[in-house]
């Protein structure tokens, strides 16, 4: 099938940061066959799309979310959920009470949110995930969904909960849009060595990638001083950990002198500067990782940890961030900011090497955005980079295209019916509190 889409500004995301102005593309079975400028008349008729006054842009990539989360968004204000209060308080007395079928309307709203918000491919991470999957393939997005496996050395449940992802990575086998990853919870924290072997053996048998949280606090590298004597990058470098896709999220401690041990590895550093705010700690080293030759991609975590799903707010937010804790204006800039946004997380979750760029052969999943609503300063005094970073929000996107599907047109999701799962939302919740209130009744009455 072949679309063509014309607009006022196509922004190529090259590495020249060329805008067409105007420009067209024609999309050929959901992979970007030509983008030129318009020389001639402007294209017309069956086929073409012309959004008229838009900016067109690659899709963001959000590599690190948990979209069944949604069902408790803002629960755990007032805490840090990664501290292990936090997660003992907020998370675990709702998820202790969370079974399958309280899944699915939760997903579809976290993927409405992503769709409208600018996110045309994202990585998933939690409990559920063949229940997650089926949503997302309903969504259009592009996705890598990780089976979480949380087995605190516990031998039955490592047998369990690996076999359970297996299984379920296996299903996927073959997907092109949505695939299965692997999701250990926490390396060192809750899956332990062993576990961790055989979670790269599955992952390297089904050619899938990892998906875990790292260096949220120096937990992970105390353990390994205190078994190796040896930090825990160097640990995972020297047992091979890092040898397939590997998304490794948040990062905020990571040790600096030890980021050149992922360079040249296919692990991303991926960071939320917005829940490193909330949760009142460090700031990933981004300019740093950067600067080693390591992967850098950008992710909003959930929305109980988070606020949103917005990746031009998180976008916004890095640079403030990594300005403000390094004392350096611009410390990150404008252009490497949404290179980490689009062709990072592209390449963190194995994406073609074009991805992420509307050029020929890469994957045709873009955004657009009215020119009106894209605060740019007078030609010539800012760069579009800065305007897309500083001046642009997700809640601004009026079209969205995934492998060459349009999922939102005119700021309407045509591929979920999003009111009926936000009504279905609150049901769940309600069943959520109901088990959670009677389970502390007869807690209280024992």
């Amino acid at each position: 099938m072949t679309e063509i889409i014309v607009a006022d500004q196509v922004y190529l995301n090259d590495d020249a940061g060329t805008v067409l102005s105007p420009g067209v593309i024609e999309v050929v079975d959901g992979v970007i066959h030509s983008v030129s400028p318009v020389t001639g008349p402007r294209p017309s008729g069956e086929g073409v799309t012309d959004l008229g006054a838009s900016l067109v842009m690659p899709g963001l990539v959000n590599a690190h979310a948990h979209t069944p989360m949604s069902l408790i968004r803002g629960v755990a204000e007032g805490h840090s959920l990664l501290t292990m209060e936090g997660f003992l308080a907020v998370l675990r007395t709702h998820e202790a009470h969370l079974t399958p079928e309280l899944v699915p309307a939760s997903v579809a709203v976290s993927c409405a949110d992503m769709i409208r918000h600018g996110t045309t491919f994202f990585a998933d991470q939690y409990f559920f995930a063949d229940e997650i999957a089926p949503t997302v393939q309903r969504s259009g997005l592009r996705a890598r969904i990780g089976w979480g496996i949380v087995e605190l050395g516990d031998d039955t449940a490592r047998a369990r909960e690996l076999a359970a992802a297996a299984a379920f990575a296996e299903s996927m086998a073959g997907g092109t849009r949505v695939q299965g990853w692997v999701g250990p919870h926490a390396y060192f924290v809750d899956n332990t060595p062993e576990a961790m072997e055989a979670e790269l053996a599955l992952a390297k048998r089904l050619g899938t990638g990892l998906h875990v949280h790292f260096s949220t606090s120096s937990e992970e590298d105390d353990w390994c001083m205190a078994e190796y004597g040896k930090p825990a990058l160097e640990v995972l470098r020297e047992t091979g950990m890092l040898d397939v896709p590997t998304i490794l999220a948040h990062c905020n401690t990571v040790p600096v002198d030890q980021l050149p041990l992922l360079a040249g590895t296919k692990a991303a550093l991926t960071v939320i500067p917005s829940v490193a705010m909330m949760s009142g700690v460090p700031a990933a080293p981004v300019r740093e990782a950067l600067d080693a030759g390591v992967l850098v991609a950008l992710g909003s975590d959930n929305v109980c940890n988070n606020t949103n799903t917005d990746l031009f707010e998180e976008m916004r937010i890095l640079g403030k961030l990594a300005a403000f804790a390094s004392h350096t204006p611009n410390h990150v800039t404008p252009r490497e900011i949404l290179g980490i946004a689009t062709r990072g997380g592209q390449r963190a979750l194995d994406g073609g090497p074009d991805d992420g760029q509307l050029v020929a052969g890469a994957v045709a999943d873009l955004i657009a955005i009215p020119l009106s609503e894209v605060s740019r300063g007078p030609v010539g005094a800012q760069s579009v980079e800065a305007a897309i970073v500083y001046g642009t929000s997700g809640a601004s996107v009026s079209h969205s295209m995934v492998d060459g599907q349009w999922l939102m047109t005119d700021r309407q999701v045509r591929t979920l019916d999003v009111a009926d799962a936000l009504s279905q939302q609150q049901r769940d919740y309600d069943t959520l509190v109901s088990r959670m209130r009677a389970a502390a009744a007869e807690e209280d009455s024992v």
